[in-house]
């Protein structure tokens, strides 16, 4: 058999590998326990697919113990640590006992459970093989408690290298600087290994400059020392660094390893530099590298950072039976990031083994491309699946409740954060911040930013946003100045928030003084000026305003002028607003409807046909006017004339109750809403029936009496369910909250807190 040890020590390849398994075949060999356990540790060192390896340990009927150590090792090596615990299981019922150098696999798999096989090894009296013990010192360095860790290493008469090291690692661990370099100051005789666990301990706690110092200091320097110093710079953001490090390892010929590559990589990923990802490719290329499945992964997610999909896909699908969790995850996230929701749902949905990663990417995924309600509904399946999220997971979850005004649900997610202990951050309670706000409980929102123990930009541009919605005028200017306190400089939302809360509260000076303020003042805080004054009927001022922009208007300037024209019935600067709108943005149906809003107004229906023709020439659609509202945890949608809900004929009568007893009250309908030129009798049914009012109807039917009711809609409220809307909050004695796409009207007693202008 001399020819297959020859052809066990020459195989450097996987196809080597194969042509030996092959070989045993032929020789009836390839059950023997023996050969096994050399297929096995050839695996290890070619890094052969899980998927191999695991058909070669089961051609064997009885593993013996070599079979079963070098099986432990593969997985060991991939980080399968669930995989070595099941394995040692078998090897126990299979009756085969683990010798010395099994233990060491174990403890590293257990971590903090390794306490459970520290008493096995004393019990079997292993505890002082030196590998043994280097490993349960090495589990105690990481996992805690340090002492006993300590207490192993001044029990041991004659202390090798590993040992010290493991000690110093320990220390590093658990911030204990002083004693790591008392030790190092201590070690007789320093490795490379001493060296780097320096580097690597003081560039975790941020200190580069020292974690330089042992770095030029050291007598050799392995690919682990340049690594170390390469990720210590990396994970500090520190991006000059690491390529004029790589670059220096480069000169001085140290080939780079599998770590290397991901390092330098990752950090081309998180930059998403183009050009740069691009000349680490072709170093790559020109130099042959051969870049394990962990290196795939990280480039896969760097073309995918740079743009470049199809790069991703390609790698992905190249990687074959070698893709992992990391890999599947990173290909879901990127489809995620540029909204290609259904490459990334199908992904997902073929995904082996989903992790909380997986479900975070694909949650993220609709919650940040416009698709909440699908959030929340995954977010439920996980849920289900006992899956427990974590600040991740409910940040998007937080925010899609905010983007639906789904308070009931949002409310039951934040009982979830606190019966679960899921602890936020700052990003976390600005989500909360926001779904508040956004679902109409501006006390809860304020509530969640006074408890904040430290409050970032986005807290008080959120906060700021909220109270804008709202009209509180005040409220939002007051939070500008107390952040100006706390030395937190505004940026363009802070100002677009407090401008536009000042529109909505009517606050002109204090506006004018702010604006005047800003240092260079963008588009958007132009159309917030535009907004204000056209509010306080100051709108050939507005128009004067657009006439001095240094820089050219954008839509929302010339929208917030047309609005203006619509309140105030000025068809000239109407028109002129809308006719720039057609030029910028020809397919945004809005500009249409609020030009003919003004011609209906003054009844001037054949330019309402004439603006009609003039959309279908240009193939404009009218977009579809919708309202929800939740209720026992779903949202019910409604569209206007709406039959299609399995309570429409219930919500039809009491509407139809509804609009009897408002007549009675004073309330008649107002026509000019519809946009076209038809008898009386279909202008009222057809206002009569719009989306807001069948939501309304809905919810008196369904609802507690005198309870809050939320409704959300998509466009803006037209004046007709505005009036409606005023006179049933006072009939009903109900507060009727409604979020339209420009702000919150809140209706109470007959009044809304617009004070009928939106």
């Amino acid at each position: 058999m001399s020819h297959l040890h020859t052809a066990a020590l020459k195989a450097a390849k996987l196809n080597h590998l194969k042509q030996l398994h092959a070989q045993l075949f032929q020789h009836s060999l390839c059950s023997d326990n023996y050969w096994v356990a050399q297929l096995i540790k050839l695996c290890t060192l070619l890094h052969a697919p899980p998927t191999y390896v695991s058909r070669v340990f089961d051609s064997v009927h009885q593993p013996n113990v070599f079979v079963f150590t070098n099986i432990l090792k593969f997985y060991s090596q991939l980080g399968a640590h669930s995989d070595v615990l099941y394995l040692f299981d078998k090897m126990q019922k299979c009756n085969v006992a683990p010798d010395a150098f099994v233990y060491p696999i174990l403890i590293k798999a257990s971590r903090k459970w390794g306490i459970v096989f520290h008493a096995h090894c004393i019990k079997m009296g292993h505890d002082w093989d030196r590998f043994v013990r280097n490993a349960i010192m090495d589990m105690y360095g990481k996992f805690g408690p340090l002492e006993i860790a300590r207490e192993l290493f001044d029990e041991i008469p004659e202390r090798a290298v590993a040992d010290w090291n493991a000690m110093i690692s320990g220390c590093w661990n658990w911030g204990n600087e002083v004693e790591a370099r008392s030790l190092f100051d201590l070690m007789p005789d320093k490795n490379v290994v001493t060296w780097t666990a320096m580097v690597t301990g003081y560039s975790r706690r941020k200190d580069l400059e020292n974690a330089r110092k042992y770095f030029d200091q050291m007598p050799e320097r392995s690919v682990v020392s340049w690594n170390a110093m390469l990720s210590g710079y990396a994970q500090n953001g520190c991006a000059e660094e690491v390529i004029r490090l790589f670059n220096e390892m480069m000169s001085c010929g140290v080939c780079p390893d599998e770590t290397t590559w991901v390092t330098v990589i990752s950090l081309c990923s998180s930059h998403g530099d183009a050009s740069l990802a691009e000349g680490l490719v072709k170093m790559i290329n020109d130099k042959g590298v051969r870049l394990n499945c962990f290196a795939k992964t990280a480039l896969l997610d760097m073309y995918a950072k740079c743009g470049n999909l199809a790069m991703s896909r390609k790698i992905f699908d190249e990687l074959g039976t070698y893709k992992n969790l990391v890999t599947w995850n990173a290909m879901i996230s990127a489809y995620a990031r540029v909204g290609d929701l259904a490459s990334a749902r199908g992904l997902f949905d073929k995904v082996p083994e989903k992790n909380i990663i997986s479900w975070n990417s694909i949650i993220a995924g609709y919650a940040q491309n416009g698709q909440s309600k699908v959030a929340i509904d995954l977010f439920k399946d996980m849920i289900a699946k006992d899956v427990l999220p974590d600040e991740v997971t409910m940040v998007s979850v937080i925010s899609a409740c905010g983007h639906l005004g789904a308070l009931e649900f949002g409310s039951w997610a934040v009982n979830f954060l606190e019966k679960h202990q899921i602890k936020l951050s700052i990003s976390g309670d600005n989500a909360l911040i926001f779904m508040y706000s956004k679902c109409g409980n501006m006390k809860d929102a304020e509530k969640v930013f006074q408890s904040m123990d430290a409050r970032d930009v986005i807290s008080y541009n959120t906060l700021i946003t909220g109270f804008a919605a709202y009209g509180n005028a005040i409220e939002a200017v007051e939070l500008l100045w107390k952040m100006k306190k706390e030395n937190i400089e505004p940026d363009r939302i802070t100002y677009i928030g407090v401008l536009t809360a000042c529109s909505h509260g009517g606050l002109l000076e204090e506006g004018q003084r702010i604006f005047d303020s800003i240092k260079d003042p963008d588009s958007d805080h132009y159309a917030c000026m535009v907004d204000l004054l056209g509010r306080n009927g100051k709108l050939d001022e507005a128009k004067c305003l657009i006439g001095s922009m240094a820089m050219h208007p954008h839509a929302g300037v010339y929208g917030s002028l047309l609005h203006a024209s619509r309140v105030h019935k000025r068809i000239d600067l109407g028109e002129f607003a809308a006719s720039k709108l057609f030029e910028i943005e020809p397919e945004n149906s809005g500009n249409y409807v609020l030009l003919s809003n003004i011609y209906a107004s003054a009844r001037r229906w054949e330019d309402v046909d004439r603006l009609r023709g003039l959309m279908t020439v240009g193939g404009v659609k009218k977009t579809t006017g919708w309202s929800w509202i939740e209720h026992e945890g779903e949202m019910h949608k409604f569209i206007v004339g709406d039959r299609s809900h399995e309570r429409s004929a219930d919500i039809h009568r009491v509407l139809s109750e509804t609009e009897k007893k408002m007549r009675l009250a004073g309330y008649v309908a107002d026509k000019s809403c519809v946009l076209k030129d038809v008898e009386e009798e279909e202008m009222e049914e057809m206002v009569g029936t719009h989306s807001e009012k069948l939501a309304v109807a809905f919810a008196l039917l369904v609802t507690e009496p005198h309870s809050v009711i939320r409704v959300v809609k998509n466009l803006r409220i037209c004046r007709d369910c505005h009036t409606a809307i005023k006179i049933i909050s006072k009939m009903e004695g109900r507060e009727i909250i409604v979020r339209d796409n420009n702000r919150f009207h809140c209706f109470s007693e007959g009044q809304c807190s617009c004070k009928d202008y939106w």
